[in-house]
């Protein structure tokens, strides 16, 4: 007779005999928020504190965040890493969208060790401990929320002295993480950012709800294993006149491929 747990992870007599301890302990998501806040705590300690956490150690501890998901019983589908390196050399925003904090802790895993890289992100995330001070040491434009003015002249701004110096910006232009993708709400910060920095653009589809948001504590989701973690790099684009074909064939992309892989999009 099968059994399973509340998140429908499908376990055998088998593997309950083998290591009960271990095998329950991977198979919860306490395991996996552990581990990850470990991570962070041992990085905060050794690194950011002595002015040590370089662009190295930042796609170093990504990686070992993806190497716990698969432990957990992740399973990743990553495609198109060569169209990162054709802008490798060159200005690059990458716009995606935003379903999960997965995302934003394996991408530069992904991304860094090909070109040096660097998140818009939300104010409020500097506050928190230990996390916020490795945030603060990958130099990252950083909005309020509060006045969308401001927001955006602080990422044209401050994203347009990156790109000189050509660090990458990954940009989410969803106001929030979401499982389903509404296209409404996507709006065009990312091309913006594009046009003032005269960069091109890889766009990047996203599936990442094999770790959901939380219902309480949004940052506190379950883990579903039977979901595969997919992530799609899109060609790169160069823009022409004020970007609007762009914008349309990047929501293209991310919704063709959202539909591919079975998730909403509105």
């Amino acid at each position: 007779m099968k059994e399973f747990y509340p998140d429908d992870t499908y376990i055998t007599p088998a593997q309950r005999r083998s290591s009960p301890w271990d095998f329950v302990l991977l198979r919860t998501r306490i395991y996996f928020y552990f581990r990850v806040v470990c991570s962070i705590l041992k990085n905060n300690r050794k690194y950011t504190k002595k002015g040590l956490y370089t662009p190295e150690r930042w796609a170093e501890q990504s990686n070992d965040i993806l190497k716990i998901t698969e432990k957990c019983g992740g399973k990743f589908e990553i495609s198109g890493i060569d169209n990162i390196r054709k802008v490798k050399d060159v200005p690059v925003v990458f716009i995606g969208n935003h379903m999960a904090l997965l995302e934003t802790m394996i991408l530069p895993s992904i991304i860094e060790p090909i070109r040096r890289t660097t998140y818009v992100i939300k104010k409020s995330l500097l506050d928190f401990p230990a996390f916020g001070k490795i945030m603060e040491a990958t130099d990252p434009i950083v909005v309020g929320r509060e006045n969308p003015r401001e927001d955006l002249i602080n990422v044209l701004t401050d994203g347009k002295k990156n790109l000189e110096k050509n660090i990458s910006v990954i940009l989410f232009p969803q106001s929030t993480r979401q499982p389903d993708f509404d296209r409404s709400k996507f709006n065009t910060l990312g091309i913006k950012l594009a046009l003032r920095g005269k960069a091109k653009i890889v766009p990047i589809a996203i599936k990442t709800d094999f770790l959901e948001n939380g219902k309480l504590i949004k940052d506190f989701g379950k883990l579903r294993r039977k979901k595969t973690v997919y992530i799609k790099f899109g060609e790169p684009l160069e823009l022409k006149g004020n970007g609007k074909e762009e914008h349309v064939k990047i929501l293209e992309f991310i919704s063709e491929n959202l539909m591919e892989w079975g998730a909403k999009v509105h």
